[in-house]
Formats: C-alpha cells, structure tokens, sequence
C-alpha cells in the first residue's frame, strides 16, 4: 500500500501543499477551520511525517540510537537489556520519538554505525552501552560531536555525562551476606576482563573478601548460559570448590544452579548461588536465587531524560541511580560443615 503523503492530503482537502505544511506543523498562513480540515483527513489517512524531511526542515531526525555489541543470541536471553530498552522507549514514546536499535560484532563496526547516522540525519543523539577501559568509542563520539549519554561508570566516559549505579556497592553487599552466614570461600563468576563494570565489580570482590578475611576469587565469563554451566561444574569439580559463588548476570547464575544439580551439588546445603542482576528468571527456579536488584526500567528512563536534555542543547551531568539492594531467597544459607569436601 502506498504511504501517503503532503500532496495526497492536499487533494483531498482542495488546498495547496503548502498549506498543508503550515497546518501539519502549526505554522501562521492557514485559517483554523482549514488546519482542522487538514488534521482530521491526515489523521484518515495514516500519514506520518517523513524523518529525513523533518530532520532537513528543523534538524532533528526524531530519533536516538542504540548500538549493543553483543552476539545476538546471547543478548536475547539476558533480560536485562529488554528492561533498559523498555525504560528507554517508555520514556522517548511520549515524545513521538523513536529509539532506532542495532546489533553489531566489534567497536569498530560500532562506531562505523554512529558516524553513519550522524551522517545521515538518522539519530539526534546516542546511548553508549558496555563501557569498556579506555573505551575508544568516547572519543570518536566526543570528535563527532554528538550528543551522548553513557549508561554506565563515569570512570572513562571522557566528557560524556553517564547514568551510574554504584556497582562495588551491589558487590559489598553480596559478599557481606555470605560472609555473615559463614562463607569462608567464595567465587565470582564476572562478565568480560575488557568492560569497565567488570572490572569495577571484580576489584570490588577482591577487596570485600579481602576485608571479610574470606578467600575468594574471580573466574572470567561472557554472560552466557554455556559458559556459565561451564564455569560452575569446573569450579564444583576443582580440588578447592567454592562454599558460594557470585555471578554477574542473571543467566549465567541459573545455568550454574543447573550445573549444581547436574553434579548432585545441594543449593543452598553444598553451595550458596547469587545473581547480578534480578529477574522473574531468578524466581522461576528451585531453589529461587537470591539476587541484587535494579530498577532497570528506571534507571534507561532516567537515561532517555538525559540525553534528551542534551540534545536540546541543556548542560547534562552525571546522575547516580540507587544503589543495588539484595533480595536474599533460597539459594543462598549457611554452609554445611562439610560444605567444602569432595
């Protein structure tokens, strides 16, 4: 079916076109009866304004971008990007703007889809996830000069202003849990060496144990379910087993409680299992896992209201969301005395 368009509402209405550009966007030179004409048989009609028209008539394409780097599979089954996209889009929707999404293999390919939009008219502005160490996509945004909002650590954000939660905070308050309830040796399953929240996360558990007088240790991962059955069944065979272990993300905790109970491992008697980042995933098992937990519809909305200030040209700064808080459910309990034999 053809999209209609300017010209075809003009015939309908017996005006110009003209006129029905000053009735579509409010503009003086049209009678009110005319402009009501105009908008009821638009409205008929399903038209909608053309982005890359609107964005040549007043700049703005209407739109912000989201480039996530991750294997598609993989982010597909990770509930915690559907809760920050819905924030995002809940947010954006009452605007009438729309949040163009893309995934892609690499920061190069990443960056190659920013300058393209920008380029293009296509985003007016763009969210920029998984901040890594020395993230070079900050620079190449701040020499585009386009409006940015980081979801993550203001650590290596550059100029960029960024949304924050306090992630070795969410770390002290696992550790200090399994601490409390006896647990002398325990695991940190975290995401990828190379993304800035893992690192945060990692030297917070090497200093909360640290302090706790608890042995501990990180054991790297990327996320997914695979590797996180992987990890749990190496560290549940290895000749020093973990009474507790502390995974990054929801995902790679449930596959761990998987792998426990393909081994005969009790959960929470023989081991004690945490989640980054709570989910109804982390309810749906047996035991149910005890698990941090974000706002994280919240915390992209709190995103989405960022950047759209700093595309209007508005000073944006740094805003923290809450901390995390621990909601303590079956997985985890005090460790059998015999928790740590073979």
């Amino acid at each position: 079916m053809k999209r209609p368009t300017m010209v075809d509402i003009a015939r309908r209405a017996g005006v110009t076109k003209s006129a029905v550009s000053f009735a579509l966007n409010g503009r003086p030179g049209v009678s009110e009866a005319t402009r009501a004409r105009v908008l009821a048989i638009a409205d008929e009609l399903g038209w909608q304004p053309n982005s890359a028209a609107r964005a040549l008539s007043d700049g703005r394409a209407g739109a912000f971008g989201l480039v996530v780097d991750r294997p598609a599979r993989s982010l597909g089954a990770e509930p915690f990007f559907m809760q920050l996209v819905s924030g995002i889009q809940d947010e954006l929707s009452g605007d009438g703007v729309s949040l163009l999404f893309t995934v892609v293999s690499g920061a190069g390919v990443e960056t190659a889809a920013y300058r393209a939009w920008w380029a293009q008219r296509k985003v007016d502005g763009v969210f920029l996830v998984d901040l890594r160490v020395d993230d070079p996509r900050v620079r190449a945004l701040e020499e585009m000069r386009m409006p940015a909002v980081v979801i993550g650590s203001p650590a290596d954000s550059g100029s960029l202003p960024a949304v924050w939660s306090d992630e070795a905070a969410g770390v002290r308050a696992a550790v200090a849990h399994l601490a409390d309830l006896g647990h002398r040796s325990i695991a940190h399953v975290t995401g990828p060496a190379g993304l800035r929240h893992s690192v945060i996360r990692a030297e917070a558990f090497t200093a909360a144990v640290a302090e706790r007088g608890v042995t501990g240790w990180n054991v790297e991962a990327d996320y997914s379910g695979e590797q996180g059955f992987a990890v749990t069944r190496a560290l549940l065979e290895g000749a020093e087993r973990p009474t507790a272990i502390l995974y990054d993300n929801d995902v790679m905790a449930v596959s761990g409680l998987s792998a426990a109970q393909s081994l005969g491992v009790r959960v929470p008697e023989d081991v004690s299992l945490v989640a980054w980042d709570d989910s109804p995933l982390c309810e749906l098992v047996r035991p149910a896992l005890t698990a941090l937990r974000r706002d994280i519809a919240a915390y992209g909305a709190l995103a989405a209201r960022q950047l759209r200030d700093a595309a209007g040209g508005r000073a944006v700064r740094h805003r923290q969301a809450p901390d995390p808080t621990l909601i303590v459910r079956g997985s985890t309990a005090a460790p059998a005395r015999d928790g740590a034999a073979r």
